[in-house]
């Protein structure tokens, strides 16, 4: 399950994925706007002591193929293959950038994001709309940068100028007169991407290219990481090089639709003929094709399907909704259209959907309300509401957890006591409470406040206390919340699906809907009390407000209801 990042998180690679070689999907668009999507490979200093290492349309790959762009493909304005543990010791910060192509800026844009995917899956995207900038020409997206370790962040910060300021601002000469449009389109039409199959087709598909054809007698789904066909008309590829990496560490990202129905047999080879774009004549489409997958079938009589929406994996749609791709309605999943259900696989569909969440993290949410923590992983125990435990399994032990004679005396103050037992052992435990939504935000050295109320579960590495929001207005003339700084993660509940949205001067929320904030936020409460309302009966019931200030970067998180 892939991360979704706000502006200014951050996270190891090590903790999204065990894998070196990435792919990063950057989409952006806006009408009328052309966009010129780099990365700039930077040194200690931030600064681009090497031209070799600023990726971009005319120079599409580091010396040592450790930094690569790919491309439009898999829904992605722009792609890039990272490798790295191939990455020279003098690159620390791989920055990721968009700029805009002449006239227009930033505020045009619509929704877009950044996305890493690893072996198959994406692990985490970072989404950004127009709204957040104004007037800036480029955006840096995210970055790559090594801290001990390598590891992602979500920048999000727009630039003022376009590409030529940002290669100043990073250190670069920008050459007197720049590469027309024009010459783009053959330096793409080369060649088909590195990651496309050889043309021989007798030649074996290279490790992180589309898989061996299954056995007959085992059909199997086509390759769910090949990228979707394009609508308009294919450039006919010129003849391909052998794939120089060969090391089995990249799989080419998952794309939606699948490619190929559950249960339905991969297409046949085709004839030979003319190569569309990354594709081998008679064989599975890599990397760069991908079989169209079939019209998806009519929902049953008396239901409109949603537009767009499919039913979770092993879920019969429901109202409104439409099957996936190749399964008819009613139909099991893994049933081969035509054909009748196998014996006693009734119950093993039915229990499909409900199935234990694959993991390799500390922490999993299961569904929506429901979160495991394995206690295995880390080596320290975590704190969580008292009754919380749902369900655990191997050797967990459960102790009460006091806050001592001060933590009482200041939670019963400030409203602010949390009733915590203390969980340790090698063991997996479910936690959840009253059906609440779950989400668990990674805390990297940074900070975030959250009303005790609002939270479930955490690390006990992380450093919590009572923090006063001063103010006037109101009784007690302040508010309380909880602190949570240091490394660890936080697990936040909430009464429905909440809102992230960034800090501006003009931020105001409800103090009864507000769930967190990032603590670098200034926090003011604002009061619409008004002494001439004393004279008249009734008001709006919205009299006291939290304004928010901050730097770019800070955030508040406010869900559908009023406590």
């Amino acid at each position: 399950m892939a991360r979704e990042f706000q502006r200014g998180h951050k996270a190891k690679i090590s903790d999204l994925t065990a894998g070196t070689d990435l792919y990063v999907g950057v989409s952006i668009a806006g009408p009328g706007l052309t966009f010129d999507i780099s990365c700039f490979g930077l040194d200690a200093n931030e600064q681009l002591s090497d031209d070799r290492y600023f990726v971009f349309y005319n120079q599409p790959k580091s010396p040592e193929e450790s930094i690569q762009q790919l491309g439009a493909q898999a829904g992605d304005s722009e792609s890039f293959r990272v490798t790295l543990d191939r990455i020279p010791a003098g690159i620390h910060r791989l920055s990721f950038t968009a700029s805009v192509d002449g006239a227009g800026q930033m505020s045009q844009i619509g929704p877009g994001y950044i996305r890493i995917v690893a072996g198959g899956e994406e692990v985490v995207r970072y989404s950004f709309t127009g709204s957040e900038f104004s007037t800036e020409r480029a955006l840096m997206i995210g970055d790559f940068y090594l801290k001990d370790v390598w590891r992602f962040a979500a920048v999000g910060q727009g630039f003022d100028g376009g590409l030529a300021a940002l290669l100043k601002n990073f250190g670069g000469e920008v050459a007197e007169e720049e590469a027309a449009p024009e010459q783009q389109v053959p330096a793409q039409a080369t060649g088909a991407p590195g990651f496309a199959p050889p043309p021989q087709a007798a030649a074996p598909a290279p490790s992180f290219g589309a898989p061996a054809q299954a056995p007959a007698q085992a059909p199997a789904p086509a390759a769910a990481f090949a990228a979707p066909p394009q609508p308009a008309a294919h450039q006919p590829a010129a003849p391909q090089q052998q794939p120089v990496h060969s090391a089995p560490t990249m799989v080419g990202p998952l794309t939606t639709p699948p490619a190929a129905p559950y249960g339905q047999p991969p297409h046949p080879p085709q004839q030979p003929g003319p190569p569309s774009y990354g594709q081998v004549p008679g064989r599975q489409p890599g990397y760069g094709g991908q079989v169209p997958p079939p019209a998806p079938a009519p929902a049953p009589y008396g239901q409109q399907p949603a537009y767009g929406q499919q039913p979770p994996y092993g879920q019969q749609p429901s109202y409104g909704q439409q099957p996936p791709y190749g399964q008819a309605p009613g139909q099991a999943p893994g049933q081969v259209p035509g054909q009748q259900p196998a014996a006693g696989a009734g119950l093993a569909a039915a229990l499909q959907p409900y199935k234990e969440a694959p993991t390799g993290a500390r922490w999993t949410p299961q569904n929506q309300q429901l979160m495991r923590v394995d206690l295995s992983m880390g080596d320290q125990a975590v704190l969580a509401r008292q009754g919380s435990m749902v369900l655990y399994q191997g050797k967990v032990d459960f102790s009460y957890k006091g806050a001592g004679f001060a933590g009482r005396i200041v939670g019963n103050a400030t409203g602010q006591e949390m009733q915590l037992m203390r969980c340790t052992g090698r063991g997996q435990v479910f936690l959840a409470e009253t059906g609440a939504h779950l989400h668990a935000i990674e805390l990297q050295g940074d900070g975030i406040c959250v009303s005790a109320e609002n939270v479930l579960a955490f690390d006990e590495s992380l450093q919590h206390e009572v923090r006063r929001i001063e103010g006037h207005g109101i009784p007690g003339g302040a508010l309380f919340t909880m602190q949570f700084q240091g490394s660890g993660t936080v697990i936040v509940k909430t009464h429905g699906v909440p809102v992230v949205l960034p800090v501006t001067p003009t931020t105001f929320a409800d103090s009864n809907a507000i769930v967190a904030w990032s603590s670098a936020s200034q926090v003011i409460i604002s009061s619409q009390v008004r002494l001439r309302r004393n004279a008249y009966p009734g008001h709006s019931g919205e009299t006291v407000n939290l304004q928010f200030r901050g730097a770019p970067g800070n955030f508040i998180v406010v869900q559908p209801y009023e406590v």
